[in-house]
């Protein structure tokens, strides 16, 4: 058998890559991970809301409820045998109206078909119960989502991906690969010191870049890397005391979960992301969004004083719907798809991809037979 740098190689050091990199090396595979940032998880991974997502909402049988429930019950154990700092805070779905009382209903059954743990539905007292300053008619509770410090998730991630002898190689970008005559790849890598490098199994997770690193592949099928869409969210910070201490999310609406709040784990109150589609990765937070933002939010928390609220960050999500398309599963597209063996390609890794990531690490080693 032919002998190479590195068994496999991982391209994209988000959470997302660093799962997969962590499942491969915990099967005695020495891993490279490249990364083009000079840090780890500079892209999705560090503009999200750091939720742990029970796995409500998604369709029955896809990878994103399968994946999420799964990837959840293996975080928290990952979590607390690293000492990473999280709070099962539980979530809250409320129905800030009567009429929304019949879409938790829905909810309710998709995530009991999906195996969620522990929800339950609340009457409007028993959710002002938990919660007094909430304005609803009813509510779900999910008991087992929660927030959580994702960098020093991926920290850890990291760390095991090294002590299992692996690499995870900064300022490295991802400039092509192709296929070895007898099995596995070669692999370009930029930077101040480019290299070429060989490795049995190639998987890229790159996130935002997801199809430009499709298409730098030789012999991948065009045709089979499906069009990409940047999905902008903003978030504002509350000025003051947070009040509530679990999520708050209200019904989910097309092609995202909402604006929600969050406590984070510094104690503050954060609401975000909203959804609005864009044509380059724009990070700004427009303060004119913040009365819309409000509006919103006191739908559910009439409290709100004015102008408490303040612009925080904005993140990108890497979707493969547009704005009046149905939203898709995620893409794990192995040989099958594109033809190619010992490769995955990850596509469309958005929420609830953090939540998932572990066990989008496990199902990405099956699919490479491993």
């Amino acid at each position: 058998m032919a002998e190479f740098d590195f068994d496999a190689v991982v391209v994209g050091a988000g959470a997302v890559g660093l799962a997969c990199g962590y499942a491969l090396s915990k099967r005695g595979l020495a891993v490279a991970v490249l990364e083009q940032e000079a840090a780890i998880g500079q892209g999705v991974s560090s503009r999200n809301s750091e939720v742990i997502h029970g796995g409500l909402y998604y369709p029955t049988g896809s990878l994103k409820a399968r994946l999420c429930v799964a990837g959840r019950r293996a975080l928290y154990p990952f979590l607390e045998a690293h000492h990473v700092d999280f709070d099962r805070c539980g979530k809250l779905v409320v129905a800030t109206t009567v009429d929304e009382v019949g879409r938790l209903d829905a909810i309710l059954e998709q995530a009991l078909t999906n195996g969620v743990d522990g929800i339950a539905p609340l009457s409007k007292a028993e959710a002002l119960a938990l919660e007094p300053e909430l304005k609803c008619e009813g509510a779900l509770i999910s008991p087992q989502s929660g927030v959580f410090d994702s960098h020093g998730y991926m920290l850890a991630l990291q760390g095991e991906i090294e002590a299992g002898g692996g690499a995870v190689v900064l300022s490295t970008p991802f400039e092509g690969a192709a296929p070895l005559a007898g099995g596995g790849f070669s692999v370009r890598a930029g930077g101040e010191a480019p290299t070429g490098l060989t490795c049995r199994y190639l998987v890229t997770a790159p996130g935002l870049s997801a199809q430009a690193v499709a298409a730098r592949i030789e012999g991948f099928p065009k045709a089979t890397i499906p069009k990409g869409h940047y999905g902008k969210g903003m978030y504002f910070r509350l000025a003051g005391k947070a009040p509530f201490s679990r999520l708050i999310y209200p019904p989910p609406i097309h092609g995202a979960l909402g604006t929600h709040y969050r406590r984070d784990l510094g104690g503050q109150a954060v609401f975000g992301p909203d959804l609005t589609y864009v044509d380059a990765l724009d990070y700004s937070v427009d303060p004119a969004a913040a009365p819309a933002f409000a509006a919103y939010i006191r739908k559910f928390w009439p409290g709100l004083p004015d102008g408490a609220l303040s612009p925080d960050y904005a993140g990108i999500r890497p979707k493969l719907h547009g704005p009046d398309e149905p939203q898709p599963d995620f893409r794990l597209d192995g040989k099958d798809a594109h033809g190619l063996e010992s490769l995955v390609a990850l596509f469309g890794i958005e929420s609830p991809g953090l939540t998932s990531s572990l066990a989008i690490g496990e199902e990405v080693a099956s699919r490479l037979g491993l």
